[in-house]
């Protein structure tokens, strides 16, 4: 067997053994470095950042409240939030969408958080 046999050997074996949350992990990174973006878990406090990755969660906010749409982002690596404020509602922004976003990031009650970020919708892959 040749070398590229028992690395295709351990994938396989690696894909019956692994948790899906894992490789749904393994999954978003790959993609993330196959776009050229930053690694959520790499991204500080101020950096101007690119992130690639899959809307965890999004909720909207209530008709009585001020209009913000937060949704989760995680890619493979960390989580980002995201918060449009002034929006209630934004086509094509719902859980389990791939995307790309870049902001400043900030940090608010010790979560990543990017505020209005100018998005990309992706193809899922």
């Amino acid at each position: 067997m040749g070398s590229t046999d028992g690395g295709l050997l351990r994938k396989f074996m690696r894909k019956l053994t692994s948790d899906v949350e894992d490789l749904d992990a393994d999954d978003l990174t790959r993609d993330t470095d196959k776009s050229g973006a930053q690694r959520a878990c790499d991204c500080r406090c101020g950096d101007e950042v690119t992130v690639v990755g899959r809307l965890r969660s999004v909720e909207l906010s209530p008709k009585d409240a001020a209009a913000t749409l937060e949704a989760e982002l995680f890619d493979g690596t960390d989580g980002v939030t995201l918060i449009w404020v002034g929006r209630r509602r934004i086509p094509g922004i719902e859980p389990g969408r791939r995307i790309k976003v870049r902001g400043r990031m900030a940090i608010r009650n010790g979560r990543k958080v990017l505020y209005n970020p100018y998005y990309e919708l992706r193809q899922a892959s």
